[in-house]
């Protein structure tokens, strides 16, 4: 995530305008600091009280709907043949295991390495702790006894160590460096657990070594000297490696494979290139198979299944419409290798568990992919184009429409709605919340949250808007609002909210946008442009930012910002869009800005609050009750602004009769 943006914001549409001159608005709290020292300037909030009451009412209310969805599956667990391991690496035959401990205000992590006991053994044995290391951010075991693993360094990783546990004093030291500061290198071990590999990845290119840990040395093995705008990533399938790049039509990406004897670019051949409007978005290796995950040019999702020794006789899987989000589950030592187990989700919709099997061609979803009977789905009529679905399940059902928006240059931008069944024909009353992100390549985040179906439950409508910057329609996607392009998020954004309203989804008074990190700049650049679409003001000093190097990201965040000290088109492109460098003497709206004093990511100097919030980093805070206490706040801040009714508690469940 980039140094020069806030943490998380919320944008509301017009509702009482507050006049924005020379002073503050309402709601900001703002910082400046110059080295470790640390300055805050408050005034009082009338609006503040008004907040409280709400708040206490939304954490009681939230904390009821997280406990509704405890039950859910996790993809950070791993089963072992003997136990089930949460958030770690086990070794091969469970010997030994590793888990990262961190406190809630720093993210710097500390591995702690412990022996297993066998299952055998006499019941007092205990797991014993055997090392430590601090400042580690992920890991992988080659074998039983060795262990490699990546530093963090502030914000940055660099370099790559080997833990050797063979010895009674357990040795370890360096294997792999690069020095150069916008790169970030992590291991990861391939699925069949033959080759490790150590990852070097930019912004905008790649360079991966491997490592057969079969071997008694250990001696990494370069793929592919790293070139200008090659991003690629290696897994293995028998005696060959299989290689996701982006040498596809368009600089998309593709699968690949080469002899680990000669791996560089020259010995590349292609196993399976997407048809046009077709994007990959991730690839496993499944017993002989290679599955990959893509989304279709309607916004679906398929799983197409590709035999690496006869790549001609591919097929593909559609997933369930609903889906719009799916995690592949790790696969730990007692899984079965032939099957890829995977998570699939929308942000209403709580997670389901699915297993398919490539070599036999089946999927299996639900219950039933645990061993029992599938879960039916269903789909409602066509309407204007698109294919609304109609959901259920845990009560309520609502719809869900793939929508595409025309934007100024004439660009169609995706949108993902939904909107309550019981809405009907007054969506034009009902209350709005609009998600965007819009940059690194990166998906917008449309995972299950207990909140959004909270929301989704009292009559809201959430959109969905993939401006140009994400990935969602691949790697050109990204590049199209990269440096100077960026501008063409904000003018997607400002297509999607006016389109939602044209097609009588609730109104400027009733609307809000919500966004987080990156995202907050194209909603406060067009806070900038477009005031009375919006009721929020931003305070984000992106040009700022990117002109201090002694901030730890600012080079490496230079390939998506641009360099406005080199460059002076950079300067001018960020100057123009800059939500701080734009303020101007105009009507702004009401708006709600969190940061976190311990975010090393976005100095507190340019991101404003009312509230500060000490223990947390870039993501928020990881105490269960504080995240409840933020999230109340924030619908407690959407429900006073939009001057909607406090919503009624849900009636208790009929007794039985005895």
């Amino acid at each position: 995530m980039s140094c020069s943006l806030s943490s998380r914001f919320y944008a509301l549409t017009r509702s009482p305008l507050r006049q924005f001159g020379l002073c503050h608005p309402p709601l900001l709290a703002t910082c400046r600091h110059t080295g470790p020292s640390k300055s805050t300037v408050r005034w009082p909030n009338p609006d503040l009280e008004k907040y409280k009451q709400l708040q206490k009412h939304f954490k009681r209310r939230l904390r009821a709907t997280y406990s509704k969805f405890s039950d859910l599956p996790d993809t950070s667990a791993i089963c072992g043949r003997n136990y089930v391991y949460s958030r770690v690496r086990v070794s091969p035959s469970e010997k030994h295991l590793a888990a990262t401990v961190k406190s809630s205000s720093r993210e710097q992590a500390r591995c702690v390495v412990v022996k297993l006991t066998d299952p055998a053994s006499p019941p007092q044995d205990v797991p014993q702790i055997v090392f430590t290391l601090d400042n580690v951010f992920n890991f992988e075991w080659a074998n039983d006894v060795v262990l490699f693993y990546t530093t963090q360094e502030g914000l940055r990783c660099g370099r790559v160590f080997r833990l050797d546990l063979t010895s009674p004093a357990a040795t370890h030291g360096p294997v792999f460096q690069d020095t150069r500061p916008d790169v970030f290198v992590e291991v990861a071990l391939s699925r069949d657990g033959r080759l490790l590999t150590i990852n070097s990845n930019s912004k905008t290119d790649s360079e991966v070594w491997f490592i057969d840990v079969t071997t008694p040395t250990f001696d990494p093995v370069l793929v592919q000297p790293r070139l200008p705008e090659l991003m690629y990533h290696v897994e293995h399938w028998r005696d060959w490696l299989v290689i996701l790049a982006n040498t596809g039509p368009g600089q998309e990406y593709q699968v690949l494979r080469a002899p680990p004897a000669t791996p560089s670019q020259r010995s590349w051949v292609a196993v399976h290139t997407p048809r046009p409007g077709v994007t990959l978005r991730d690839v496993e290796v499944v017993g002989d198979h290679c599955v990959v995950t893509a989304r279709e040019p309607d916004g679906g999702l398929t799983l197409t299944a590709v035999p690496l020794d006869d790549p001609g006789e591919e097929y593909s899987v559609p997933l369930p419409r609903w889906a719009c989000a799916c995690k592949s589950r790790r696969p730990g030592p007692g899984d079965p290798r032939e099957a890829l187990r995977f998570l699939l989700s929308s942000p209403a919709r709580p997670q389901v568990a699915f297993s398919f099997y490539p070599e036999d061609r089946v999927l299996l979803s639900g219950t039933e992919a645990e061993g029992t009977s599938p879960e039916a789905e269903g789909t409602s009529p066509e309407a204007e184009g698109t294919s609304p679905e109609e959901e259920g399940g845990r009560g309520g059902k609502h719809v869900t429409e793939r929508l595409e928006v025309r934007s100024q240059d004439g660009t169609m931008v995706p949108v993902t709605v939904f909107r309550p069944v019981a809405a009907g024909s007054g969506l034009q009353q009902a209350p709005l919340l609009l998600h965007v992100y819009g940059a690194y390549g990166r998906d917008l985040d449309m995972g299950f949250s207990p909140d959004s179906r909270l929301l989704l439950e009292q009559g809201w409508v959430l959109a969905y808007c993939h401006i140009r910057g994400g990935g969602e329609l691949g790697l050109s996607w990204h590049r199209r609002a990269r440096v100077q392009g960026k501008r063409a998020g904000v003018e997607d954004l400002r297509a999607c909210l006016r389109h939602l309203h044209s097609r009588g989804i609730s109104s400027p008074r009733r609307s809000a946008i919500t966004a987080r990190s990156a995202g907050a700049v194209p909603v406060g650049a067009l806070c900038n442009t477009d005031p009375r679409l919006m009721r929020a003001a931003p305070f984000l000093d992106v040009l700022g930012c990117m002109m201090d190097d002694s901030l730890p990201l600012t080079v490496e965040e230079r390939e998506e910002w641009g360099d406005p000290i080199a460059d002076p088109q950079h300067r001018l492109a960020i100057a123009s869009y800059c939500p701080l460098h734009n303020i101007a003497p105009q009507r702004y709206p009401s708006m709600l800005l969190t940061a976190y004093s311990d975010d090393a990511r976005v100095p507190l100097a340019g991101v404003v609050r009312y509230a500060e919030e000490p223990a947390a980093d870039h993501f928020g805070p990881n105490h269960f009750d504080a995240m409840l206490e933020e999230k109340a706040l924030q619908l407690a801040f959407l429900y006073a602004e939009l001057g909607l009714d406090s919503p009624r508690p849900p009636p208790p469940p009929p007794r039985r009769r005895r």
